[in-house]
């Protein structure tokens, strides 16, 4: 490399009042680490471009993925169908090439993005959307730290059985939010009896420290949030705001966030005709009323539209000066651009379904993934921990089979079925159970086959 010459590692280290490069890898853990020598020989080299092709489709044929076998795995990336208009659009020369971020590169660019703020603003009731961020984790951490600068404010409540994915994000971001200003996450327990927040325990832990609640509808474990306005409202009395995380696949049949007095709303714009991508292909979007308060602490790219002196109609960026982009590390955060590709597909899949293809899709998933709970509940030794009020995903219990999760997973993957997320390995208490995800891709027969599979496995 070329900064690798002694002189300018010497410098580097000088400026940096170090004495070597270990201090700079100390986040990389130490079984990531190679200690030791590389094992000699070493593999000859591949000298072409077609063994190198051969090479590389050997180890990728080795991934076994939901084209081939069927899914319920969920959890923050979840299998919907992508229309075969999305993925032509958005390979499209005008939006896949641009410099995304530069105006010289709007080749109707910016109109595209307008058309996702306006129709996920629609979809959320809310007037202000920015343009997605990496994840809905990502998002999350915006928001809180939106809304500790809103409030002044240096704690956060968040549910205790949220995804550990998602907590870690937000934990880091909390972490980072600036020397002396970081945010306390304290975890809001779950009634085990309904699924739901514990809404003593939220009381109990509400005071004058608190920025704001953060909740998710439907939550991580799949549970519908039936007291989403009280919990609005607690937030409020205690002068905390409201930032609520929401599957937008959702809107179709459960209430927006804005009819509950919601003042941020967050969540993952990967359902929106975006592909798993490998576990890959997520986006984050945040959204609020369109008020002085909220519009000044973005740290996204915002977009508008107005008029030349002329009287044409135009589409451009708005407040860039706050954003890193205007700012730079005087900007309110820092955002990346890895998802602007997204807004595209996201905008062209909400305009195919329009209100209506929103309702008749929300309904057929909670028919499809209630019906799918029941038939599963019907195994001997399975039950399911709440067998109603969740809409795509739900917890299943294998307690009662006497056998492990990992066995149970590795039997159905024989039957080219991939079970659900193990939630023993991630939350506590939850040993024995797996979160299960069923969408408008899993057919009756898919489901069938899997209840099928689960008879001949727990036997």
């Amino acid at each position: 490399m070329p900064n690798s010459a002694p002189a300018l590692k010497a410098a580097i280290l000088a400026e940096l009042g170090l004495d070597d490069a270990e201090p700079l890898f100390g986040q990389i853990p130490e079984d990531h680490r190679l200690r030791e020598a590389l094992p000699l020989p070493l593999p000859p080299a591949i000298t072409s471009e077609v063994e190198l092709s051969r090479h590389l489709r050997g180890i990728l044929a080795k991934n076994r993925h939901c084209l081939d076998n069927i899914s319920f795995l969920g959890g923050g990336c979840w299998q919907h169908h992508v229309p075969a208009v999305v993925d032509e659009i958005v390979g499209r020369s005008e939006f896949l090439t641009p410099v995304w971020g530069t105006p010289s590169s709007d080749l109707g660019r910016n109109q595209a993005w307008f058309e996702f703020t306006s129709q996920l603003g629609a979809l959320l009731g809310m007037e202000m959307v920015g343009l997605p961020v990496y994840s809905w984790g990502c998002a999350a951490g915006h928001a809180i730290r939106m809304a500790a600068r809103i409030t002044g404010r240096g704690k956060v409540l968040v549910p205790a059985e949220m995804s550990p994915e998602r907590r870690m994000v937000v934990d880091n971001y909390c972490a980072a939010a600036g020397a002396g200003r970081a945010i306390e996450v304290v975890a809001i327990a779950t009634d085990s009896a309904t699924g739901r927040l514990d809404l003593g325990d939220l009381d109990a832990r509400l005071g004058a420290d608190v920025a704001a609640v953060y909740f998710e509808n439907p939550a991580y474990l799949g549970m519908i949030e039936s007291d989403a306005a009280a919990i609005v409202e607690a937030a409020h009395k205690a002068g905390a705001l409201a930032i609520v995380g929401v599957d937008p696949i959702s809107l179709g049949v459960l209430s927006p966030p804005s009819d509950y007095g919601a003042d941020i709303a967050v969540g993952s714009t990967q359902p929106l005709g975006v592909h798993m991508h490998g576990g890959g292909g997520l986006g984050g979007f945040i959204a609020s009323r369109d008020e002085a308060i909220y519009a000044h602490e973005y740290p996204t790219l915002l977009n508008s539209m107005t008029r030349t002196a002329a009287g044409e109609r135009v589409f451009a960026m708005s407040l860039m000066h706050q954003s890193s982009y205007g700012a730079r590390e005087e900007g309110k955060d820092w955002t990346g651009n890895s998802t602007y590709l997204w807004a595209i597909a996201n905008a062209a899949y909400m305009a195919l379904l329009g209100p209506l293809g929103f309702r008749e899709l929300g309904a057929l998933i909670l028919r499809r993934a209630h019906d799918a709970a029941r038939q599963i509940a019907s195994v001997p030794g399975i039950s399911v921990a709440h067998p109603s009020g969740f809409f795509k995903e739900f917890v299943v219990d294998f307690g009662g089979t006497g056998q492990s999760l990992d066995a149970i997973d590795e039997a159905l993957r024989v039957r080219g079925i991939f079970g659900g997320i193990d939630l023993g390995a991630r939350l506590p208490g939850r040993e024995h159970q797996a979160l299960y995800c069923v969408t408008e891709c899993h057919s009756p027969a898919d489901i069938d086959r899997l209840v099928t599979a689960l008879r001949e496995v727990c036997a």
